[in-house]
């Protein structure tokens, strides 16, 4: 996995010192070493709907909510061990490193080689495991990414990690509810692109395109064996014209989706006279410039994962993009 950082201290960037709080980070992305970093144990996989593709992009939960910034997950004894001794020695012979940062990573090794634990509780490898805070790279100068500021700790096996955000089902659940990749949301017109003054605009959505998409995170070391799947399906369509001069279909501008995963109606020779199920009608016109007609899905989301059947909803989510709308005059000829 990309994007992830495990607050343990680094080179440059030295992190943690003797008083157990974060000053800075290393990247991190599985439980092996790739250079100087560590990896997160945390897989994940799927999360593209249909053909979105990358011309998609990551579902904006409801609400005040949003998944995790950080959270806590183990390592060995002998990965743990084996990180902070290359950390060490790469600080220290590293040329022109500062003499604090030689100094913060060698009390930090103390700590944990020679001081409070003793080399690293290799001795007791078989019945327990560290436990390290990580966050996620592309908000760690979040505060909410700040959170989780507890030095490496030592949990047994069979013992709950008393503090919050530790890897847990629900954590990775929504772990992975940051992942979720939905299609792109622009929708078919008709009239395409230029419409007139007062003539109703039929708008759709490919049906083959909007189908439920899964991310599964998991996470397996140390004993700790557990995953989620999260799952995003299409519930309805809000159309925003981009100007107050304009009438929606319905009045809400709300379209749902119906039975058969479709929304709206495609229009077709004949249907000039009827109103279309989910459309627009332009009150003026957009002169010489656009209107930014703006259509946004709202996902319904929920998991399942160990420990929970489910489903479990999660707050819903939205993706969103605009199109431009030319509205013309309806011109009239006088005799």
């Amino acid at each position: 996995m990309t994007g992830v950082c495990v607050l343990i201290p680094g080179t440059a960037m030295a992190g943690w010192g003797p008083s157990g709080k974060s000053n800075g980070a290393k990247t991190v992305s599985s439980g092996t070493r790739s250079g100087s970093d560590i990896v997160s144990v945390v897989r994940f996989s799927g999360g593209t709907a249909g053909s979105g593709g990358s011309d998609g992009g990551n579902v904006t939960p409801v609400g005040d909510w949003s998944p995790p910034a950080c959270w806590y997950e183990p390592r060995s004894a002998q990965e743990f061990s084996t990180y902070v001794e290359d950390m060490y020695d790469e600080t220290v012979n590293a040329p022109g490193q500062a003499n604090y940062a030689k100094s913060s990573v060698g009390e930090f090794r103390d700590t944990y080689k020679d001081g409070q634990y003793k080399n690293y509780n290799l001795g007791k490898a078989d019945k327990g495991n560290w436990w390290v805070a990580v966050r996620d790279q592309t908000r760690w100068m979040e505060p909410e990414a700040q959170a989780c500021d507890k030095a490496p700790f030592w949990v047994e096996t069979g013992d709950t990690p008393d503090v919050p955000q530790a890897a847990t089902p629900q954590i990775l659940a929504e772990l992975a509810y940051n992942r979720l990749h939905l299609p792109e949301t622009e929708v078919s017109l008709a009239p395409a692109n230029v419409t007139k003054v007062n003539l109703p605009t039929w708008a759709w959505l490919d049906e083959t395109k909007f189908k439920p998409v899964s991310v599964t995170a998991s996470l397996n070391v140390g004993g700790l064996d557990i995953r989620a799947t999260t799952t995003a399906e299409p519930v309805s369509l809000r159309l925003e014209p981009g100007t107050r001069d304009a009438e929606s279909f319905p009045a809400s501008g709300e379209c749902t989706f119906g039975d058969s995963g479709s929304i709206g109606e495609e229009y077709a020779r004949g249907k000039a006279g009827r109103t279309p199920p989910c459309g627009i009608s332009y009150l003026r016109s957009s002169g010489s410039g656009t209107y930014q007609l703006r259509a946004t899905i709202t996902w319904e989301i929920a998991w399942s994962g160990t420990g929970n059947p489910g489903p479990t909803r999660l707050p819903d989510g939205t993706f969103g993009s605009t199109q431009s709308i030319k509205v013309q005059e309806i011109q009239s000829v006088n005799r």
